[in-house]
């Protein structure tokens, strides 16, 4: 892995995750831009790394293929790392993942992470529309080393695939005689349970523990990852990652309205509604049951919000608590201009160098 770059006053190193979300009345041509925008805006503060996230059939988020989007964004951007927080492995072949993100590598060498994860991204109808089978996750730790195998182009002799090559990648470069003209993406493991973590110890990757996506305890994971780490010769130590929805605003007000809209988005999608961002407004008249309610509250509390100071120490409880290495900003509220806001703030509160 490279090296981390200077975090300012954080106690860890910050990063952006964009889900591309689209808002009612939003099209998707202008979700786009701002994502753009925000990749930018991220670079430019000293963030670490911007990833985007893979999602199906779901109205208010735009990126079904991340790898598409940062192809766009490396010739936006110049140095910050950019990177899928993750791909869903089991919804791809393995090969044509490490074709992608060896062309995305052979774009931006040293810049490229390509984080795999094993849920759908999507209901179980859209996820059979796939081609995934029910077993899809079972064979999740074989993809990974398919995975593996076809971008270091080291299947052993005697596999049914050393003969398949990806390219770009070592194979294409060594038949072409320029060996040292290859690099490869930063593989990561994501999860919210302890079996990613495991698995990620075991394979001596870097692990990214996605907190927006439930109330699993972050730091028994954590622990787990570390106690489970085998050096590998991709990382000699472990390194963690920890996910979480964050609105940061200077008015507390704001970003508590911001958060809500992303509730009310996760409480339409457990009634199985459409997953869509509706405006403040809106979602304030919503006049739900107790135990609707009581969902509403409790995505509220996952989803950090406040001035940045009150979003701060949240994160700093999480990092002193789960020792976690990297703490990944995942940008939430109905306006986009709060995403961009609370990488404004969050940046300004640390310090992060300008860049």
């Amino acid at each position: 892995m490279n090296p981390v770059p200077n975090s300012g006053n954080a106690p860890f190193a910050l990063s952006v995750l964009d889900n591309a979300h689209t808002a009612i009345g939003q099209s998707v041509q202008e979700a786009f831009q701002e994502v753009i925008n925000l990749a930018q805006l991220s670079e430019r503060r000293g963030y670490h790394r911007f990833w985007m996230s893979e999602h199906h059939s779901m109205p208010a988020a735009a990126t079904a293929s991340p790898q598409l989007m940062l192809a766009r964004l490396i010739g936006e951007t110049s140095k910050i790392r950019l990177g899928a927080g993750g791909v869903m492995l089991p919804n791809h072949a393995p090969l044509v993942i490490a074709e992608h993100f060896g062309m995305l590598e052979a774009l931006a060498p040293g810049r490229i992470d390509l984080g795999v994860g094993r849920a759908p991204g999507t209901d179980q109808m859209t996820a059979a529309a796939l081609r995934r089978h029910h077993e899809a996750n079972d064979h999740f730790p074989a993809q990974v080393d398919e995975l593996v195998g076809f971008l270091n182009d080291d299947f052993p002799a005697g596999h049914r695939y050393s003969n398949v090559h990806a390219v770009p990648g070592p194979w294409q470069a060594e038949q072409n005689r320029v060996p040292d003209s290859v690099s490869i993406p930063d593989v990561w493991i994501l999860g919210s349970s302890p079996y990613s973590a495991q698995l990620a110890g075991q394979l001596g990757r870097p692990y990214a523990f996605a907190l927006q996506f439930g109330d699993a305890d972050v730091s028994q994971a954590m622990d787990l990852y570390r106690r489970s780490f085998r050096p590998s010769q991709y990382l000699d130590e472990p390194y963690s990652l920890m996910s979480i929805g964050v609105v940061a605003d200077d008015d507390a007000e704001e970003a508590y309205r911001q958060a809500l809209t992303a509730a009310m988005a996760m409480l339409r999608m457990l009634k199985r509604q459409s997953y869509s961002l509706l405006p403040p407004e809106e979602v304030e008249a919503y006049t739900g049951s107790l135990q609707e309610k009581y969902i509403l509250e409790s995505y509220i509390r996952r989803f950090v919000n406040g001035t940045p100071a009150d979003v701060a120490a949240v994160l700093e409880e999480y990092h002193r608590q789960a020792q976690i290495d990297e703490i990944m900003l995942v940008t939430m509220g109905q306006s986009r201009q709060a995403h961009a806001r609370t990488v404004d703030l969050m940046a300004d509160h640390y310090g992060l160098p300008e860049l």
